[in-house]
């Protein structure tokens, strides 16, 4: 068990890479708070990992909310104890199109869940994890496209060139309290969100297009990034912060 003894907050975890990250941190030991704003889906995923064994608590959270967060974070530590992961996962994609189509609302939309909910995670969670008094770990998803940036994503690239970024501020000011920040960075996977960024809808065409385009042959999986972000929470990964690491199947290269 590489996780025993954490207690984790988990954003969107309701579906795709965020409920692979609470499902394995609960089969590694941690006990996990799974968050989301679809209340069905998360009760159903955190219902199922308590079915399975693991300790896991569904709590709404909108992460553009402030006191969604806070209640999160209190939930995480009156059910289980110090706080010591946090999992920024939520995420807003944008529909591939040209940069000019995208309204003002949708840009906003996309800044609010993609950067701005980085900084209210923060302003919430820190202190919990000051309080434990061993450091913590603090993990951001960004993905491929803040590092090689496609065409039809201007917006969504620059809100996860943003995550990048803070990742590694908010790693330099952490350091000296132990408390390790790291940045997941995700080529697209077999998600819900896979059709905005193909456009709209998940053709054969377009879908076999886009694999071409990732060296080892296909799009990644929840596993896979629950599998990266595994390591970034556990003890093995003491000495990494401020870390992007891709995990894309080689399609940065």
């Amino acid at each position: 068990m590489r996780l025993e003894e954490k207690v984790a907050i988990v954003t969107g975890a309701a579906s795709g890479f965020g409920e692979g990250i609470a499902r394995l941190f609960a089969e590694q030991g941690a006990a996990v708070i799974v968050t989301d704003v679809n209340d069905e889906a998360g009760e159903a995923v955190a219902a199922s990992i308590s079915d399975d064994g693991g300790k896991a608590r569904y709590i709404h959270c909108d992460v553009t909310i402030r006191a969604d967060m806070a209640e999160a974070v209190s939930a995480a530590q009156s059910a289980f104890g110090p706080l010591t992961t946090v999992v920024n996962n939520a995420g807003m994609p944008q529909r591939n199109q040209p940069m000019l189509d995208v309204d003002e609302e949708t840009f906003d939309k996309i800044f609010e869940v993609n950067v701005k909910a980085i900084y209210l995670s923060a302003l919430e969670t820190l202190p919990a994890l000051r309080e434990n008094g061993v450091g913590g770990s603090i993990i951001n998803t960004a993905s491929t496209a803040a590092l090689s940036p496609r065409p039809g994503l201007v917006w969504y690239n620059g809100s996860k060139g943003a995550a990048v970024t803070l990742t590694k501020s908010m790693a330099v000011e952490l350091a000296p309290e132990k408390i390790r920040v790291n940045a997941l960075c995700p080529v697209a996977g077999e998600t819900p969100m896979l059709g905005e960024f193909l456009g709209g809808e998940v053709t054969n065409e377009m879908y076999t297009k886009f694999v071409s385009t990732v060296p080892m042959g296909r799009l990644s999986t929840p596993r896979d990034i629950a599998n990266a972000a595994l390591f970034f929470a556990s003890d093995e990964a003491e000495f990494l912060t401020g870390v992007c690491l891709e995990v894309d199947g080689g399609r940065c290269i």
